[in-house]
């Protein structure tokens, strides 16, 4: 079965292409990391199919691909219109770069970016492993997105985060969020409050 998605990675249509990947993502296996990165250097040549650019970067991160992270680094600094991609990218690096179960490096490397978008991947992929960073940490990225507008985006995956933290800096942070306009945003703070998580995934 896994030698079969890998070969429709070379499938001439892009929808194929991107089906395999996303079949990728699912499976988790490490072992079609070489064929999911070599597929995304051709990939990249196309503009076009940066729907399909996205399922693979988000697979090489989910199949814990890690020989890929400089690759992936590089491709950060790279132009895009499809300003998506750089989501999947922040995404993978965060799942990529972890040392240890606390690790949220990747984060403060897309902070110091200057691309909210890569802030924006890096701070899903907390979310979505359930990361509990030590405490400096935590109040180093609620600062950060506290200092942007609170109907931002960014805010829903921090929440999502967050029924794992606790602390004086996150009760404030909840209180910040709860006057949100966004019903997703003053949602995720309930369910945050009540300590639980709900099966949130991207795309």
């Amino acid at each position: 079965m896994l030698d079969e998605i890998i070969s429709q990675l070379k499938d001439k249509k892009s929808p194929k292409r991107r089906s395999a990947a996303k079949k990728l993502r699912k499976l988790k296996n490490i072992d079609a990391g070489p064929f999911l990165l070599s597929a995304l250097e051709e990939e990249l040549k196309d503009l076009r199919t940066w729907e399909t650019q996205y399922q693979m970067v988000m697979a090489i991160g989910e199949c814990g691909y890690k020989p890929a992270l400089d690759f992936l680094q590089a491709l950060g600094h790279r132009k895009f219109e499809a300003t998506m991609v750089y989501v999947a990218i922040g995404d993978a690096i965060q799942r990529l770069s972890m040392k240890n179960e606390q690790d949220v490096t990747a984060v403060f490397y897309a902070i110091d970016s200057g691309n909210d978008m890569l802030v924006d991947g890096a701070i899903r992929a907390m979310a979505m492993l359930k990361i509990v960073p030590v405490d400096l940490h935590i109040e180093k990225i609620i600062n950060y997105v506290t200092a942007q507008n609170k109907n931002d985006g960014m805010h829903f995956w921090v929440l999502a985060a967050a029924p794992g933290w606790s602390g004086k800096k996150i009760e404030e942070y909840l209180v910040f969020c709860a006057t949100s306009k966004r019903d997703e945003i003053t949602n995720a703070v309930e369910l945050a409050r009540k300590q639980k998580y709900k099966n949130w995934s991207p795309l």
